[in-house]
């Protein structure tokens, strides 16, 4: 059913429904049933929800594709190994041989596969340190790092959801504030600032609380001895308040409707007869409040010497004498301006979608920057008259959206979806709980927001703010930058481990056992990589676009720094082999060296735990980083002195199968691992002349 003449209205402008789930505060009436279960409105949400499919973010996918990867390499390798070693048996079999041949292999697949990755990946997205964002799924936190649209809600978010009288137009204002305050509901405590109450009336008590006229102070002085409720039709409110001897009456409501029932206008603290001139002159100015996208209210009064005997609107609203208009908005939060624009510079567009009125929403969008020049507003009755492959064609064009209905919201964000776009949307009420579930990033209210909306969203705002979405957004990109830099380096080191194993075996010798690369996996890879995720972030971290969703693992040249990385680490370890075996007593042999396996060891370990300070940054050069990560200083010293100690005590040695190092062979090892450190930074160095050309 409709409103009008047949055609379907927005929800917001029906003015004959009631709904399922609405509570009448006051009044009677006869409703015929137009819709059951699903075919009414909150059905109609109840069937988007269900509809609404869960997906995998962008970094499960591609951890899942690197898996597969892994996983085919690592078997392949092994095969490749043990194959090659069977050959060089032959015709000499032993089971002994095979056996170790397959240990080979094992600690081949062991070297090849990350193990620390699962455990770095959960825990890192697990620490989302922005106090006032809930995430309630934790893969939603690496999703907010490619966000690349934000939808957000008006109402409490961008703006504080507390009407504000920011403009009036009278002769007496604090006779007029006085009008406003005493005929509302809201109620204003002894020692409090802040009034309770419907928004709209709470604003002009605390606008007169403002201008020193406390409502419980008013109410003192006039007690109010009747009323006329609010009535939409009438759009009007009237209140009788005793004055002295005298009744006072106020009438406050639609400044047209109030105007027409106005005989009188009180100007210069006199009232004088109504007339065209000053009529034009009142409408001129609530036209001038109007422009400004502020909600206008009128205020007029009139006087008895004796107590009303009768309480009929037609009555009592008649001949009043005009006080003046208030104009009042639900004012932006002062922090959005500021994080619309940090959006801007991350590559983030954000989009306003609201019930509110056009002009309201449009007013408000430009004073937040939202909406720019070349871009277009447009209603929820525009969008039904627009196609879904006409709104994914042309869904760009629109930046702010006003008086939607919960359809509509799954519609935009749909359509931003199918143009590739990681969306995000806010809401708070159950009408917004199906577009919430259907974007990449669903963000309920944490103040305002039903249970069904915050059940369904991935993150919720503890202070409903625009502004935290945008923190989050940052906290999302550092914490994927983060995991990044922890993936390159335990696949650079776990390389490093496959290609010094997979050369030894080609040569003929074992160069570290199973045991040893287990040691390395769990103490030199696992630790320093969870520390990496605790770094901060970076300098342009909000100066950069947002990642595309389809943006692999090793885009940006991740690919190459891995496979640059791991040959290097590997030549610094065969070198420490080397020089070891060419140290010791076994120099002439042409097999295994016990010397060479333990400072091939050392330098291997070592050589992870310093590149891991390598990985503060993909990029820039770790000394010009200003900040320290305890964390990581942490993990390096831990490894440190546990890698160092199974090789220097004597108790520990022998169960590693580790050879007793000389003063001199500890150096060299040392300083072997060290150069990753001033190599790397040639090769950052080189990469940033390379970009900036």
């Amino acid at each position: 059913l409709s409103a009008d003449e047949g055609k379907d209205v927005s929800l917001g402008d029906r003015k004959n429904m009631v709904y399922m789930g609405s509570t009448a505060v006051y009044g009677r009436g006869t409703a015929v049933v137009t819709a059951t279960g699903m075919q009414t409105e909150m059905g109609k949400i109840a069937d988007a929800l269900t509809k609404a499919e869960d997906e995998e973010t962008p970094l499960q996918k591609k951890l899942s594709q690197l898996s597969r990867i892994l996983s085919f390499l690592v078997l392949g390798i092994c095969a490749v190994i043990f194959a090659v070693n069977l050959l060089r048996m032959v015709p000499d079999f032993t089971s002994k041989k095979i056996l170790d041949t397959f240990m080979v292999a094992v600690s081949l697949a062991v070297a090849a596969i990350p193990e620390g990755l699962a455990a770095v990946v959960t825990i890192v997205l697990s620490i989302m340190s922005h106090r006032n964002a809930v995430i309630r799924r934790m893969t939603a936190v690496e999703t907010l790092g490619c966000t690349q649209i934000i939808c957000s809600d008006k109402t409490g978010t961008l703006t504080q959801n507390k009407m504000t009288v920011v403009d009036d137009y009278c002769s007496d204002r604090e006779k007029m504030a006085a009008a406003f305050a005493l005929c509302t509901d809201a109620v204003l405590r002894p020692g409090e600032t802040v009034s309770e109450g419907d928004p709209t009336q709470t604003s002009v008590v605390d606008y007169a609380a403002k201008l020193g006229l406390p409502k419980y102070e008013l109410e003192e002085k006039y007690p109010r001895i009747g009323e006329i409720p609010f009535d939409s039709g009438r759009k009007l409110m009237t209140t009788v308040h005793r004055e002295g001897d005298s009744f006072a009456q106020f009438t406050t409501g639609a400044p047209d409707v109030v105007l027409s029932k106005c005989t009188h206008v009180l100007k210069d603290g006199v009232s004088v007869p109504m007339t065209d001139e000053l009529r034009a002159e009142i409408a001129a100015e609530n036209k001038r409040l109007a422009d400004q996208a502020l909600r206008v209210l009128a205020a007029a009064c009139r006087y008895y010497s004796a107590e009303p005997e009768s309480y009929e609107p037609e009555t009592m609203e008649a001949g009043l004498l005009f006080l003046g208009l208030e104009g009042m908005i639900d004012p932006i939060r002062p922090e959005v301006r500021d994080s619309i624009v940090q959006c801007r510079e991350a590559g983030i567009r954000p989009v306003m979608i609201t019930g509110d009125h056009r002009d309201t929403a449009v007013a408000i969008a430009k004073q937040l920057g939202i909406l720019e020049e070349g871009q277009k507003a447009i209603t929820g009755a525009q969008l039904d008259e627009i196609d879904d492959e006409t709104l994914k064609a042309t869904i760009a064009d629109y930046s702010v959206y006003a008086r939607v209905q919960p359809e509509h919201k799954v519609r935009i964000v749909n359509a931003w979806r199918a143009n590739g776009k990681i969306t995000a949307m806010t809401g708070d009420g159950v009408n917004d709980a199906p577009s919430i579930k259907s974007a990449d990033i669903g963000v309920g209210m944490g103040i305002t927001g039903t249970d069904v909306t915050k059940n369904v969203a991935d993150m919720v705002l503890a202070d409903d703010n625009f502004a935290t979405i945008v923190s989050a957004v940052e906290e999302g990109r550092r914490i994927y930058d983060n995991i990044r830099k922890s993936i390159e380096f335990l696949l650079s080191s776990n390389l490093a481990e496959v290609l010094t194993i997979f050369v030894a075996t080609l040569l003929g010798f074992t160069i570290l056992k199973p045991v040893q690369l287990l040691w390395i996996n769990l103490i030199t890879d696992s630790l320093p990589a969870l520390a990496l995720g605790m770094e901060r972030g970076e300098e342009d971290t909000m100066r950069r676009p947002p990642r595309s969703a389809d943006e692999g693992i090793f885009s940006d040249g991740m690919g190459f720094d891995i496979a640059l990385q791991g040959v290097i680490v590997t030549i610094l370890t065969l070198a420490s082999y080397f020089i070891g075996q060419r140290m010791s007593i076994d120099a002439l042999m042409p097999a295994d060296s016990a010397v060479g396996s333990t400072m091939a060891f050392l330098t291997l370990s070592l050589v992870e735990i310093f590149h891991a300070y390598n990985m503060r940054s993909r990029r820039a050069s770790i000394f010009s980083i200003r900040w320290q990560n305890k964390w990581l200083w942490g993990a390096m010293a831990v490894s440190f002195v546990l890698s160092i100690a199974v090789v220097a005590l004597p108790f520990l040695r022998p169960a590693f199968g580790f050879a007793a190092l000389t003063f001199e062979q500890f150096i060299i090892a040392f300083v072997l691992a060290l150069l990753i450190i001033p190599i790397v930074e040639l090769v950052k160095l080189l990469k940033r002349h390379l970009g900036k050309n």
